[in-house]
């Protein structure tokens, strides 16, 4: 036995003095005085240099020592902090090597990898810790935390049960472990657990007096009952004994809000309307009569809706009631009118209430004398006090039925030719006309109500310029937003709207220098800051777009550091967007990674909630936060980047040739001009390179600025600032990674299994993209995605050099007919030119997929591809300066100079303001 390691073979304690300077080593790490715990293990290891457990805790105090280097502002520190990670990891090594029966230095070990992130090799570490000390405490909460990290729900439940085996005593360790089950989708033996927990206690104890603790953990078990199926025939046992349990802990509730919503839905699961009713006047008389999702409820409750119903309106978020969800009957829409209208109802109850009068105007029909009324009522009223969100608020009475719930759930209008021939704008339209007529001749409306002030008129300029805007007349458009400007030239909204019809009109130019001078009246709006930067990022104006967002960031560093450090995701998308235009791959898969890095940060940072949220009973917030993690990345930020991530690494591996243009040009074969000219241009570019991404992910929050900022995680280095790394990456492995996770978390969107059928074709994975094609259909038969997938589907077949697994064979020859109604390919393009005929509002995506597919396949010529689009006169849905460029290049490779005229005049008609076409 070596005498420098006392517990190396029999695991012989350290001498009395080195175990109090081992103590120590331990406080100074958990109260991050590193240096002092770096001295204290010195002076053990000075006596024994292969004392394992300080060997591994010096490791871990190397380690923190590291990560506060790694963060800090000068690039000096960063390469020490890598340098001592480097050495704690060799450290932690040695020290396990020395004593591998230590639970201590497993536990430092575990303690490592999380600090890493790499929390699979923790829990090993942590588990193998527990083999040898398996009543640790400390090591099995670090290692419940990971699991519930993980969502390795069956270990952290048996974890959980572990602790609460050795501490009984702890409300903690009962409140975890319910939790625990509850997760496991067990609610009725968590409900079970906390009663276990109730009976523990002596009676007038804290837990059962009004406090936020009390009341919390009584509405979590609340919750608990009413996930419960109970022993009722229709499953809704659970939800009476949730009812019946509310009146047991009302006078423990301090969130009486929080108890009056869960009663009211109760109810009205139950069918106990008349109930619910009386609850949702409480709530009224609580002030809360601007809040939709109440008005829903009553609604609900007036019309006597389903279980399913009711849910599904719980669930509606912003302005959303039961009238704009489904259809209603004339029966229905009185019943709602008598009680929102009458002498009685609500609007005479809260005369004051603007969201009540807002919504009678939603139940009204539309094609009724009265809703006029009460729209010209409305509309005069906002118009006088100039309200500039007005039109987007009416716009919201653009309800029409949703083609793709057969009519049974209701939608917003959002195409042009769908809000044209809408009635409710149609209305609109002849009353602002009118109100701008009589503005301008008497200064007062049509109803001849007294003298307006002279802003009145201007407001109607400015709601009407709106409503050319939601039916794609930008001329006029523009002709009355300048009568606002010349009117008032310092309002910003105007020439915010002035963008916005330039940008869809087709110069997007102009429209960043028009917002950009409207952001030069007011230097403190930090919202019309932003609008400008996204147009400048838009027209390809990179550096006018930082000096603008540079406005509003920090003196310290540069303005991306300070946007990657605070996660500005829109200004990342819109700058990726625009590089990926100018075919700089590499830069732009890196700022498309930023926020992917972003998202990961997101997931991180619930890690600190897990023992928080059990400490502070914020039970029922924590359940929430953990369905919002896990649905994470499925929120539109993160899938716009995956799904560019996923186009980019597509487009790469079909066309290799794009990535030559970062070759070295070459020179030998250029004019002395063109020489000097393509080396400066390569020299920009380069500094370019190295200004936008060098560092960016570097910077964290220091003292110096406001103290109102969070402090951001520090980043490492970027030391791949034009993509390089990115670039040399497997392509159809990355694609393949972030198509199976959009399919996955956005499993309703069309472009998540679009993607995933492109990424499993170039695979070879035929039958993954037959599955994707299915999973489209499920969604949208008829969208353009499906239709030229299931033609290079089809082609692809056809063409292929070797065939799949004979089973594989079996089922692609059966289901695959079955995506084209049984019908042969031919048969298949014909029928949907007869649609498309047929339907004039088809729209242009889906017509310029069929006239692909008739030249490809040669079911007819060229001019009869042509006329697919061209009969249209572009009087279609989804015509927008994208559709059309892509309408645009396939009919100059197909029509030639005739064709591409053609379309270039409907274009100029269509976007008057039009460029670069």
């Amino acid at each position: 036995m070596s005498s420098d390691n006392p517990q190396q073979g029999q695991g012989r304690p350290l001498p009395k003095k080195e175990q109090d300077l081992f103590k120590n080593v331990v406080k100074f790490y958990e109260s991050k005085n590193y240096k002092k715990g770096m001295k204290n293990a010195d002076q053990i290891l000075k006596r024994f240099p292969n004392h394992g457990e300080t060997l591994c805790m010096k490791g871990l105090i190397l380690n923190g020592m590291a990560i506060s280097a790694v963060g800090g502002s000068k690039d000096k520190k960063r390469e020490e902090g890598e340098e001592m990670k480097k050495e704690a990891v060799e450290l932690v090594k040695r020290g396990l090597m020395m004593d591998m029966r230590s639970h201590v230095c497993w536990h430092v070990y575990g303690l490592l990898h999380r600090s890493s992130q790499n929390y699979t090799e923790a829990i090993k570490a942590y588990k193998q810790a527990l083999r040898i000390d398996e009543e640790n405490l400390q090591i099995l909460r670090d290692m419940s935390l990971l699991q519930i990290q993980m969502r390795d729900l069956i270990g952290f439940k048996e974890t959980r049960l572990r602790i609460l085996t050795l501490r009984p005593s702890s409300k903690v360790h009962w409140l975890s472990y319910a939790l625990s089950v509850h997760v496991n989708g067990d609610a009725e033996a968590a409900v079970g657990i906390l009663d276990s927990y109730f009976g523990t206690l002596e009676e007038g104890c804290e837990e059962f007096q009004k406090n936020f603790e009390s009341s919390e953990l009584a509405l979590y078990k609340n919750q608990l009952l009413s996930e419960t199926k109970g022993e009722d025939e229709d499953g809704l046992g659970g939800v009476r004994k949730a009812l019946e349990h509310l009146d047991e802990i009302e006078t423990v509730v301090v969130d009486q809000t929080g108890w009056l919503k869960a009663k009211l839905s109760y109810q009205l699961q139950l069918g106990k309307f008349e109930d619910a009713k009386d609850t949702v006047f409480i709530l009224f008389e609580r002030g809360l009569t601007e809040e939709h999702r109440v008005h829903g409820a009553y609604m609900c409750a007036l019309l006597k809706c389903d279980r399913a119903t009711c849910l599904e309106v719980e669930k509606m978020k912003g302005t959303g009631t039961l009238v704009t969800l489904r259809p209603i009957s004339e029966e229905e829409r009185n019943i709602l009118l008598d009680a929102y209208g009458s002498k009685h109802g609500l609007s005479k109850l809260y005369p004051r209430s603007n969201g009540i009068k807002r919504i009678y105007i939603t139940i009204l029909p539309t094609n009724g004398e009265e809703f006029k009324t009460a729209i010209d009522k409305y509309c005069q009223k906002q118009i006088t006090k100039g309200v500039p969100s007005l039109g987007a608020d009416l716009s919201s009475l653009y309800l029409m039925e949703d083609s793709l719930s057969s009519g049974s759930r209701l939608m917003l209008a959002a195409d042009p030719l769908d809000v044209n021939a809408h009635p409710v704008h149609v209305l609109l339209v002849d009353l602002i006309e009118a109100y701008i007529t009589s503005l301008s001749s008497n200064n007062s409306f049509p109803s001849g109500d007294g003298e307006c002030p002279p802003s009145a008129l201007l407001w109607a300029w400015y709601l009407r310029s709106i409503l050319h805007e939601q039916v794609a007349e930008y001329a006029q458009g523009i002709t009355l937003i300048n009568k606002c400007i010349d009117h008032t030239p310092t309002a910003v909204d105007f020439y915010e709207l002035k963008a916005r019809l330039l940008e869809a009109g087709g110069d997007i130019q102009q429209a960043a220098d028009v917002i950009d001078a409207g952001r030069d009246l007011d230097h403190q709006d930090r919202y019309i800051n932003n609008q400008t930067t996204k147009t400048f990022l838009r027209a390809g104006r990179d550096e006018d777009a930082k000096k603008r967002i540079a406005l509003f960031t920090r003196e310290q560093g540069t303005p991306e550091q300070y946007l990657y450090d605070m996660q500005c995701a829109w200004y990342e998308l819109e700058l990726a967007d625009l590089l990926r235009r100018k075919g700089e791959f590499g830069r732009s898969l890196r700022k498309y990674m930023a926020v992917v890095k972003h998202y990961e940060d997101y997931h991180e940072d619930q890690f600190d909630f897990h023992s928080y949220c059990i400490r502070k009973v914020t039970m029922r917030a924590y359940c929430d936060l953990l369905r919002f993690e896990d649905d994470l990345w499925g929120l539109p930020n993160y899938g716009r980047a995956a799904e560019e991530i996923v186009k980019i690494y597509l487009y790469i591996h079909d066309n290799p040739s794009a990535l030559e243009s970062d070759a070295e040009p070459d020179y030998s074969k250029m004019t002395p001009a063109e020489r000097k000219k393509a080396k400066n241009m390569a020299r920009k570019k380069k500094n370019a390179a190295g200004k936008g991404g060098s560092k960016s992910d570097t910077k964290s929050n220091s003292n110096g600025g406001s103290g109102n900022v969070k402090k951001s995680k520090p980043h490492a280095i970027d030391e791949d600032p034009s993509g390089k790394e990115l670039l040399a990456l497997n392509y159809l492995d990355e694609a393949k990674k972030y198509a199976a996770i959009l399919a996955r978390h956005s499993p309703k969107s069309v472009s998540s299994w679009a993607l995933q059928y492109d990424v499993s074709v170039r695979r070879g994975k035929m039958l993954m993209g037959l599955q994707s094609l299915f999973k489209m259909k499920s969604i949208d038969s008829n969208c353009h995605q499906l239709f030229s997938r299931v033609v290079d589907f089809s082609r692809r077949l056809e063409s292929r050099s070797s065939k799949c697994h004979d089973t594989s064979e079996e089922i692609i020859s059966a289901e695959f007919p079955k995506l084209m109604g049984g019908n042969t390919l031919s048969e298949f393009v014909n029928s949907a030119i007869e649609r498309v005929k047929s339907d004039a509002a088809t729209d242009l995506p889906m017509r310029t997929a069929v006239a692909k597919a008739i030249v490809t396949l040669g079911e007819g010529s060229a001019p009869d591809s042509l006329s697919v689009i061209l009969d249209s006169k572009l009087n279609c849905r989804c015509v927008n300066v994208d559709s059309c460029r892509e309408a645009l290049e396939f009919i100059a490779s197909v029509g030639g100079d005739s064709g591409k005229g053609q379309f270039q005049a409907l274009l100029v008609t269509k976007f008057p303001f039009l460029k670069d076409f």
